[in-house]
């Protein structure tokens, strides 16, 4: 059904462009003819503008997996409440992204920096395309502000991991040897009444061959998550294999870098200017606040195009 969806989508997608070219080729003629204005024309070719620039971008998110959900998981870096502020603030802005693009989002697992933000965060993007949209956000996030917590108002420089891996289904199926895997129990953090203050529903999964670690809170069922900590295995396990076969990008572990200067992939700077910059693709911009509310397309993009520039080199 998933894939039926798909390919119907492409269909309508395909057939209300063929729409939108013959109604622009009308208006042409109706503002020849002097019965419109120029701008009704405009409007309509920015209209068949963007339809079509969304399925070309759409063709390039062909790679095995690309059509799948996300997993996404961001970590502070070092410097304690700074970054589990800036954690916290990237976390916003993919919620308000997901919104915008009407993925359905769940959190997976929550812990909370010791004053505020958070240390690490696993949020799943649920939605077709969701891990081929968001698989270049995968690095380090460098945020350079007047910090709110330092009563000097100096200026500090903030870093928070992002690993994007793609959630998988029951579609493919991936054999875990259960003799190469440890389960934890532990008390969730946070808000949630006596359960969770008292009651070890939390998991953490350790995978030995890999070193891969999964923590999920996200029921008060221990059983439920447990089966969504094997899901993410799975997944992350799926991603690696990935990694091998397509040979696009280099194995997960090798690719990982530290969470310092000159590791990261976009910087964000709100003082002494504002700046977003990709430092992969150069894409920039001076619009900070939209950035954070979640508009990030432009920076998506450059990736994808940069990515499908090298493939066809």
């Amino acid at each position: 059904m998933r894939e039926i969806r798909s390919l119907k989508k492409w269909v309508d997608d395909f057939n209300e462009l063929n729409q939108l070219n013959e109604d622009l080729g009308v208006l042409l003629e109706f503002q020849k003819a002097g019965e419109i204005d120029s701008q009704e024309v405009d409007n309509h070719f920015s209209k068949t503008i963007e339809l079509f620039e969304a399925v070309e971008f759409r063709n390039m998110l062909s790679e095995e997996g690309d059509d799948m959900s996300a997993v996404l998981q961001i970590t502070a870096g070092a410097g304690g409440t700074e970054s589990c502020d800036w954690a916290e603030m990237l976390m916003r802005m993919y919620l308000m992204w997901g919104e915008k693009n009407k993925y359905s989002i769940k959190e997976l697992n929550h812990q909370a920096g010791d004053v505020t933000g958070v240390k690490t965060v696993t949020l799943e993007i649920n939605g077709p395309f969701g891990f081929g949209w968001l698989k270049g956000e995968n690095g380090v996030h460098r945020l350079v502000r007047i910090s709110p917590f330092d009563s000097n108002a100096k200026r500090h420089t903030s870093f928070a991991s992002v690993y994007v891996y793609p959630l998988v289904d029951d579609s493919i199926e991936i054999i875990v040897n259960p003799s190469e895997i440890s389960w934890e129990t532990m008390r969730s953090s946070g808000a949630g009444g006596q359960n969770v203050n008292k009651v070890e529903t939390a998991v953490r999964l350790r995978h030995h061959p890999t070193g891969i670690i999964i923590e999920n809170s996200e029921t008060r069922s221990q059983l439920e998550n447990k089966n969504k900590a094997m899901q993410l295995l799975k997944s992350q396990l799926f991603e690696i294999e990935l990694q091998k076969k397509l040979s696009a990008r280099q194995e997960i572990e090798a690719s990982k870098k530290k969470i310092e200067w000159g590791s990261q992939i976009r910087n964000y700077v709100m003082h002494p200017y504002k700046l977003v910059k990709d430092v992969r693709t150069q894409e920039e911009t001076n619009d900070v606040d939209a950035v954070m509310n979640g508009n990030i397309d432009l920076f998506l993009k450059s990736y994808l195009m940069l990515m499908g520039q090298k493939e066809n080199e």
